[in-house]
């Protein structure tokens, strides 16, 4: 979400979105930090943002890694998927000269992070090279982990604490349609999301930046402020006697709100093998959060008696096992409006929640998308069935390879196709 829009947005009435693509060789699939020659090529400068009207690309804190993003709010997410496929199929252009290409997923599975790690070295690195003296970037958590992140405006307070309250409850079950991330160093992990496991330990030196991922329940900017912003600056304080840090983007929950831009930011989605996918777990995100907020199923002051334990609890679940995670919270499927007679999945209130606010006819290959993705898997169960259970590099690179195909094509990453 740009500060630079004038006009307050209201509930639903902007989106932001951002993803996040390695840049790799295209033979060998290593990762390769020219992020700034990319850039340098387009505009003839080492610069952070390159704006093309509606859409933009900036760099991220490694080398290797290249950001897409609506440079306003767009008004719809329908139809942003073309936008974005355009601009990656320039970028793999552009790539062609360097021997190289994007990337999707949201972990590479074969980078060693602290050989291959290259930091940006350009404009605003005064902010990363703070970062890496306190937490030392070179981590899986830092250098390797690719996301998708969803602004959503909020107008005032009244409209935040309804937000906030309602992505709260969301944000345990994404993973289970958006866990991209299965393999680190060669090997399965044994959890489909890999890439938050790292990302939920990535600053273990100061436990107030992250919280409990699930950020506590505060629905006013004054409580915000005062349980989430000014303790973590404080417990940030002694590792950074300059103060660089003392921003609201220090906030690693896995939805952070942005009062400088007056929207909350989803930053727990792995991004998919291509934005088709991207936008069908965002349609599903934002149709669900949007039915919350309406009190479709259960009242706000329900909503928001949820705890940070609890609802963490569920995610840590769903990082390991995804839409086969069984919730036996019976008030949480309640929240949801779910009638189920058993203890059901996390798949299976997935299936209900698609199937109750979203409208597949209006858009057939956001349907076809989000139906491979639930009667499937998520990428990472489809990525584990194509590379089988203990497989050699070259099978890792073959399958990952198809998933570079499945992001230059736009398409749906099917084990038995293969793009």
């Amino acid at each position: 979400m740009n500060s630079a829009s004038t006009r307050t947005l209201h509930l639903f009435e902007g989106y932001g979105v951002e993803m996040e693509y390695m840049i790799v060789d295209k033979d060998t699939l290593q990762v390769k930090p020219i992020t700034d020659k990319l850039i340098y090529d387009q505009v003839g400068a080492y610069v952070s943002d390159v704006e093309f009207g509606d859409m933009a690309w900036s760099n991220e804190l490694v080398l290797h890694v290249v950001e897409l993003k609506t440079q306003e709010p767009a008004d719809s997410l329908k139809g942003l998927e073309h936008k974005f496929l355009a601009h990656v199929q320039k970028i793999n252009q552009m790539l062609e000269k360097h021997h190289a290409m994007l990337l999707p997923t949201g972990a590479h599975p074969l980078m060693n992070p602290y050989t291959d790690t290259a930091l940006w070295p350009h404009e605003h690195n005064a902010i990363y090279e703070a970062y890496n003296r306190i937490f030392d970037c070179r981590g899986h958590g830092w250098a390797n982990l690719q996301s998708t992140h969803l602004n959503l405006p909020f107008g005032n307070d009244e409209e935040f604490g309804k937000l906030h309250a309602a992505i709260r409850m969301v944000l345990p079950l994404i993973p289970a349609i958006a866990a991209s991330s299965p393999v680190l160093d060669g090997q399965i992990s044994g959890l489909l999301d890999t890439r938050l496991e790292v990302y939920r330990h990535n600053q273990d030196k100061v436990p107030a930046i992250a919280g409990k991922v699930v950020p506590e329940a505060v629905f006013s900017r004054q409580e915000y402020e005062e349980q989430i912003l000014q303790k973590m600056y404080v417990a940030v304080a002694p590792y950074d006697p300059e103060g660089v840090l003392q921003e609201e983007f220090l906030n690693s929950r896995g939805a952070i709100a942005r009062f400088d831009r007056n929207a909350i930011e989803i930053r727990l989605i792995d991004i998919q093998e291509s934005p088709l996918a991207d936008l069908a777990v965002l349609q599903a995100i934002v149709a669900t959060v949007q039915a919350l907020v309406a009190e479709r199923w259960v009242k706000l002051p329900e909503l928001k008696r949820w705890d940070e334990n609890r609802l963490s609890d569920l995610l840590l679940q769903v990082i390991r096992s995804g839409q086969e995670t069984v919730i036996t919270d019976r008030e949480f499927i309640r929240c949801f409006g779910f009638e189920c007679t058993d203890n059901c999945t996390v798949g299976e209130l997935w299936q209900h929640l698609v199937q109750e606010t979203m409208t597949p006819e209006e858009q057939p290959e956001i349907a076809h998308a989000l139906n491979v993705i639930l009667s499937r898997g998520c990428l990472s169960k489809r990525i584990v069935e194509a590379i089988g259970e203990n497989p050699t590099q070259e099978k890792i690179k073959e399958v990952y390879a198809a998933l570079a195909r499945c992001l230059q094509q736009g398409a749906v990453f099917i084990p038995d196709k293969l793009c």
